[in-house]
């Protein structure tokens, strides 16, 4: 069985150095190129080719990794491209899955997932360390709906809120409904508590606008 051949586009010296050193010591691959740049790239390259799957950093010096997929496509047409990153937001994530990569691997992972994700994506399917899965997942999970401040309130808080809104004082809400001044008091830090407001006007103005 032939040797995957590597290609690492990495500016972080003691990330270069780590996987140099772990690659070195493994027979099932080869590092044929090794760059800190995707201009650097576009010079050694395409005399280092073919090169099966590559190892791409994002925040390069000049182009960055995510822009220069397409550039890496163009020289080398069939790699399979795993980004290495320590940036872990789905913007980015989405960004470079759209690019072209088929990969997106955490600094943080061990050498042991990275050599898992080369041999997986070698043999023709895709990874994501555990952290990047998890941020994708989320991104597609659904959304919890906006709960309507008329379900957060019992029916004597819409009574109270019914009677601010009339311009009724605490004590003729009080009155009003039979129930103590202190209990009014009690249920409107209730209210402005679940609505999120601080004074009797935003109740007011909520009210207004069919919020509640």
């Amino acid at each position: 069985m032939s040797a995957i051949r590597i290609g690492l586009i990495e500016d972080q010296p003691m990330v270069i150095e780590n996987l140099t050193a772990f690659f070195e010591e493994l027979p099932i691959f080869e590092l044929v190129v090794s760059v800190t740049s995707i201009e650097a790239f576009k010079e050694e390259g395409a005399t280092a080719l073919p090169i099966d799957v590559l190892l791409l950093d994002i925040g390069l010096p000049g182009i960055s990794g995510i822009e220069g997929i397409p550039i890496i496509k163009k020289i080398a047409t069939s790699v399979d491209i795993i980004m290495l990153s320590s940036y872990e937001d789905a913007d980015r994530i989405f960004k470079a899955l759209q690019a072209g990569a088929v990969g997106y691997i955490s600094k943080k992972s061990s050498l042991i997932q990275i050599k898992e994700a080369i041999e997986i994506i070698h043999r023709g399917g895709s990874y994501m360390s555990p952290t990047i899965a998890r941020k994708v997942i989320g991104f597609f999970a659904p959304k919890p709906k906006n709960i309507k401040g008329d379900s957060l309130l019992t029916e004597r808080q819409h009574q109270i809120v019914e009677g601010l809104s009339e311009g009724l004082s605490y004590k003729m809400i009080a009155s009003k409904y039979s129930i103590s001044l202190e209990t009014v008091r009690d249920h409107i830090k209730k209210i402005y508590k679940k609505l999120g407001v601080n004074s009797k006007a935003e109740v007011i103005r909520k009210r207004l606008k069919g919020e509640i």
